[in-house]
């Protein structure tokens, strides 16, 4: 072939093939777009997708937020609950005493509350110490005056070493809102004998209660009795001039809050000494009878430094003779009694708590008193009533402050008087006076526990044979709450 032939050739094929080329690039480009615009609506549905899921995350973690601030609220009340009823024990788990008054501010108000609550709560706790001098055997690990010796060494040499586990408690109570208003029960023991188990660690009914609005009936403290007066203290049976009684009642609380009123038919009851009669068999058929219940109230105004209480009693105490001889020697006696008590915030880490009761035949409403009624001799040449009972006068005063040093420790001090004004045919050697007082340091390692040393005094005067005595005393605690709440 011609040169010039074989390159006109040679040309047409690139050509050729260059035009294929081109035509293969456009249909591919071609395809491609259409594969585009196939793939677009998948592609914007996919991020459409992805949106909506990161919206629904959004609301997943508000509602986890809400769950737990609940939750964190709902601890909180529960943690408020651990605490012992008003004025009968240590804190359960803070420095500051259980039974202050309110916290300064204004109190905030509770939420509604869809359902009720039922609570187990409790603490366990170890008493240990020294007793430098003696007092009577059943009461070994308390300061009670009254039980102090009324002459030497009535209850042998002194020096004791105890331990015991009798302030050890376990309780349930419930809250549930009714049409009528929130209905509340508490059920209470612990396990320190007194009566017939003096001495003994065994269970002891402390509240047996319930309240439906304005009205409550059980077993619970007395309207006549302030338990906020009550310190701070590891001693179990508290200071001697205090009012401090829990009894069977029924009651009214027209009022009810930091300011309240209270009204109360409670189970009457009291005791007689006999005195220098005591051997004397015409005494042996007298007889108490009760006809009629006690009456007792309280009205309290409570505000940001505190509250002050006035609370009132009055008793009908009769004896009736049942022997068959000459003597007449049943009787009467009317019982009465103003309680004034306060407790006042000293700063922010100070309540100093406050009472003076003043009543006659009220001892059986005091905390450590012996009698209500005591013999007296009969003047007025009646012979078939040489003797006569009559409502002793007594005399209470509690003075007591407690101060927080800071979240881990506080301590409380303080002193208590008790006086009775003895009739003129009382034993020479009955109580008359008594003084208590105490200081500690006590120590919360954590919320729900308690450590802590105290050292008390106590001593007893007697009627009028002028023997006293004294009792010193060093104890150690060791206290560990629980609580559990549950919802329905």
């Amino acid at each position: 072939m011609r040169p010039n032939l074989q390159r006109r050739v040679s040309a047409a094929g690139s050509t050729l093939i260059a035009v294929a080329l081109l035509a293969v690039a456009a249909q591919s480009a071609r395809a491609q777009a259409q594969d585009a615009q196939k793939q677009a609506p998948e592609v914007q549905l996919l991020k459409d997708r992805v949106k909506q899921l990161e919206l629904t995350v959004e609301e997943l973690k508000g509602q986890i937020e809400a769950i737990e601030n609940t939750q964190k609220e709902k601890d909180a009340a529960a943690q408020q609950n651990t605490a012992a009823p008003v004025g009968e024990a240590i804190a359960a788990g803070a420095p500051a005493p259980v039974d202050g008054p309110a916290p300064a501010g204004k109190p905030k108000q509770d939420e509604k509350k869809v359902g009720g609550t039922f609570e187990v709560y409790g603490f366990a706790q170890l008493d240990a110490g020294y007793q430098f001098k003696q007092s009577h055997p059943d009461w070994f690990d308390v300061i009670r005056v009254t039980k102090l010796p009324s002459f030497k060494d009535e209850f042998g040499s002194d020096g004791n070493t105890f331990f015991g586990v009798r302030q050890s408690r376990l309780g349930v109570r419930s809250s549930t809102p009714t049409k009528y208003g929130e209905l509340k029960t508490l059920f209470e023991f612990e396990m320190f004998g007194t009566g017939v188990d003096a001495g003994q660690t065994t269970f002891r009914l402390r509240h047996a209660y319930g309240e439906l609005g304005q009205f409550g009936a059980g077993q619970t403290n007395s309207p006549f009795m302030d338990g906020d007066v009550f310190p701070n203290s590891l001693e179990y049976w508290g200071p001697t001039g205090m009012v401090f009684f829990r009894n069977v009642q029924v009651r009214w609380m027209p009022i009810k809050g930091r300011s309240r009123v209270t009204i109360a038919l409670e189970r009457p009851g009291a005791s007689g000494d006999q005195g220098v009669f005591a051997d004397r068999i015409e005494l042996q058929g007298i007889k108490p009878t009760f006809k009629w219940p006690d009456l007792s109230w309280e009205a309290r105004l409570g505000r940001d430094w505190g509250y002050v209480e006035a609370a009132g009693i009055f008793r009908s105490i009769r004896w009736v003779d049942k022997n068959d001889d000459q003597f007449d020697l049943g009787g009467s006696a009317f019982g009465w009694g103003l309680n004034l008590s306060s407790n006042l915030n000293f700063g922010k880490k100070d309540i100093g708590r406050f009472q003076v009761v003043y009543g006659e035949g009220i001892q059986n409403y005091m905390n450590d008193s012996p009698v209500d009624v005591g013999p007296e001799f009969n003047l007025n040449g009646d012979p078939r009533k040489p003797i006569r009972g009559v409502a002793l006068p007594v005399l209470g005063v509690v003075a007591f402050l407690d101060h927080t040093w800071n979240e881990k420790f506080s301590s409380s001090g303080g002193y208590s008087m008790q006086n009775i004004e003895n009739s003129n045919a009382q034993a020479p050697n009955a109580f008359h006076r008594g003084h208590y007082a105490l200081g500690n340091l006590l120590y919360y390692p954590t919320k729900v526990t308690m450590v802590g040393g105290e050292f008390q005094f106590g001593r007893r005067e007697n009627n009028s044979d002028g023997f006293a005595v004294n009792d010193y005393r060093m104890q150690f605690s060791f206290k560990y709450n629980f609580s559990k709440v549950f919802e329905f």
